[in-house]
């Protein structure tokens, strides 16, 4: 996410910015052989025997894939949501705090069809599910039966950050290891959100964690490390590689009808070097046509990018584009070849962009126009309600940045009149 924060942590001065450290929430922890699971194939997504109620009268819960495209009510579907980052982070801070909850019932009466927010943060919101899994899973339960009764979907993103190692004591290459106590946790605790949950119709999908790919393959990756952290901890493609393939695994062994989203950004646009030569060359189309699909379609049914207005498209996503339209042609080109859906997971710009307001209006309008007219499937904007990022990220019906909902909500009753 331009992601967490006010927060960018600069690996390089010319290197896209990393979404790692929230202000205002609360955190004490900082911030990959594949399994012989076979990806999941978007024809056969479904169970032979609830085909014919997701071509019908709409009997699944949440969306499903078929044919490269999302599927709601059984009718193919595109739609722009929201970041709402901390929904579940209120309630699970203090059970009474509804005003996240009241926040969902807003957005759904606006027009806003769904939201994107993070499940455990950090180390403490870890503790919290490891010591109260009750507490944790009632704040989890206050979410879901809110948006149920307002009739908003959910994307929760069930490993927003790579703390979960930290908080069992484990190196960050225990991610690579299918046997390791930190996958034995992962996949414990998807196991249990996902039975608990996939029968609500608020769940409209399930995503992994959030822009894990950025952090992976770094030649500074030394420069990075905390005091007590050795090469052991530097993250890996291939340690992400087993991280995805059991994340989805440990999905469909309970549900086999939601799609499965990594949460990943675009790769860097050095991405391919960073891997196989270890500096910051800028990759070719080819490059960057392969290290996109790495990072996603592996083991999961769509792809995930996020994308930022508030830097040269050129600088920060690839050398060979020409914008963000033609970058999204590319990305639509390489969905429609694998019959993928494409969810952009958080796009916009901030107040602190050093662009003048009327600047950034014009941006943002035109990225959103982008997304839209470049057919992608799925997107939802970067941020909703959250106090940490006042300043710069924050979007209300109330604040200066309120065109940005009414924008977003305008181009869902276009694409729903389609």
């Amino acid at each position: 996410m331009k992601s967490t924060s006010a927060l960018l942590v600069l690996i390089l001065p010319f290197t896209p910015l990393l979404g790692s450290d929230l202000p205002g929430v609360d955190q004490t922890a900082p911030t990959a052989a594949p399994s012989a699971t076979p990806r999941v194939s978007p024809e056969t997504i479904l169970p032979a025997g609830r085909k014919d109620q997701d071509q019908g009268h709409g009997q699944l819960p949440g969306l499903t894939v078929r044919d490269g495209k999302f599927l709601l009510h059984g009718k193919p579907y595109r739609g722009m949501g929201v970041n709402y980052f901390d929904l579940f982070q209120r309630v699970l801070k203090n059970p009474a705090d509804h005003s996240s909850l009241e926040g969902l019932d807003t957005l759904a009466k606006a027009g806003v069809p769904f939201v994107r927010f993070a499940g455990p943060f950090g180390a403490v919101d870890w503790q919290h599910y490891l010591s109260d899994k009750e507490g944790f899973f009632a704040a989890m339960d206050q979410v879901v039966k809110a948006a149920e009764a307002s009739g908003i979907g959910l994307i929760p993103s069930l490993l927003w950050e790579p703390t979960l190692n930290e908080v069992v004591g484990e190196h960050g290459d225990a991610w690579g290891d299918s046997k390791s106590r930190t996958i034995e946790l992962m996949r414990s605790h998807v196991t249990e959100m996902v039975k608990r949950y996939k029968d609500s119709p608020a769940i409209w999908a399930w995503e992994m964690g959030n822009e894990w790919n950025l952090k992976v393959d770094l030649p500074n990756a030394p420069d990075r490390r905390k005091p007590d952290q050795t090469e052991k901890d530097d993250l890996t493609s291939k340690s992400i590689s087993v991280l995805n393939s059991e994340f989805c695994s440990a999905i469909r062994a309970v549900d086999s009808m939601r799609p499965i989203i990594t949460g990943d950004s675009h790769p860097r646009s050095d991405a391919w070097h960073n891997t196989h030569e270890n500096n910051w060359h800028k990759d070719y189309e080819e490059q960057w046509k392969e290290m996109l699909l790495r990072d996603n379609i592996a083991s999961t049914d769509t792809l995930s990018i996020h994308l930022y207005a508030d830097e040269d498209p050129k600088t920060h996503l690839a050398e060979w584009t020409s914008g963000y339209s033609d970058y999204i042609s590319h990305l639509k080109k390489v969905a429609q070849e694998k019959r993928v859906p494409i969810f952009i997971g958080e796009f916009g710009l901030a107040e602190d962009s050093k662009l003048a307001q009327d600047q950034i209006k014009e941006r943002f309008t035109q990225l959103l126009n982008a997304i839209e007219q470049g057919g992608i499937d799925l997107s939802a904007v970067w941020v909703y309600d959250l106090p940490g990022q006042k300043d710069t990220w924050n979007i209300t019906f109330t604040n200066p940045r309120a065109y940005m909902l009414e924008e977003v909500i305008a181009a869902n009753k276009r694409l729903n009149q389609k």
